[in-house]
């Protein structure tokens, strides 16, 4: 696929899931990475139909780039964190490889500390 497929490609993923369900069946459409499905599963169930918005994205032949935000609301449990009902919204880059029409290889760089002090685990 071209670079502007592959870019066209993770706009759909986003559009898809953001603000959606995701479940591991459809995630599994997209993606052939065991780690980003666990990812996703983890935070779906921590941030019921959580958001991403990519502010810019770069991309150079099947590998993308996004750099955006992640909000949701803390509905169920991350980490051993019990929920708080807390919305959050961090930054993050989300490093994409693609390969045989689906995401292949991902890196996540989210805003950790700030996701904590947002929950109130950690002071602001």
């Amino acid at each position: 696929m071209s670079t502007e497929e592959n870019k066209a490609f993770i706009r759909n993923y986003l559009e898809v899931f953001s603000g959606k369900d995701k479940p591991k069946e459809i995630l599994e459409q997209y993606i052939s990475d065991p780690e980003l499905v666990q990812h996703a599963l983890i935070f779906e169930a921590a941030f019921p139909k959580y958001e991403i918005t990519a502010d810019k994205m770069i991309a150079e032949g099947n590998q993308i780039c996004i750099l955006g935000r992640m909000r949701g609301i803390h509905m169920g449990d991350l980490h051993e964190i019990p929920p708080t009902g807390k919305q959050v919204e961090i930054n993050l880059a989300v490093f994409y490889r693609l390969a045989d029409g689906k995401i292949a290889e991902s890196r996540i760089y989210q805003d950790r500390m700030t996701m904590m002090e947002q929950l109130g685990v950690l002071p602001g």
